[in-house]
């Protein structure tokens, strides 16, 4: 004759085994949102420096900082995805830098 099962392990394998793979796939989906989470601040990071390395440039070459964020990307290459950021560019006088404030857009 055949060996059987006890039906508590039948149950058990039954039961763990979908058990387990939905554990895997909540682990990999929180890890891929921590992963976008983690690139939109490196890329909110590098925004911001590079409008601050394109002011100072302004600055250095022109002896005034850029009147307006258009000029700054017009004349020194800045790129703004306006997609994925808001820019707040606030100018107080031409020999001082700007207040710039880059937030990501929901």
């Amino acid at each position: 004759m055949g060996k059987h099962t006890p039906v508590w392990k039948r149950f058990l394998k039954n039961l763990l085994m979908p058990l387990a793979a939905l554990a895997v796939v909540i682990f990999f989906a929180a890890a891929l949102e921590g992963l976008d989470r983690g690139q939109a601040e490196k890329g909110l990071d590098q925004l911001e420096t590079a409008l601050r390395r394109g002011c100072v440039s302004c600055y250095a070459t022109e002896g005034v900082y850029p009147p307006t964020l258009e000029y700054l990307q017009e004349h020194y290459g800045v790129q703004i995805d306006r997609r994925r950021y808001k820019v707040y560019y606030e100018v107080f006088a031409e020999n001082l830098m700007p207040n710039i404030t880059v937030l990501a857009v929901k």
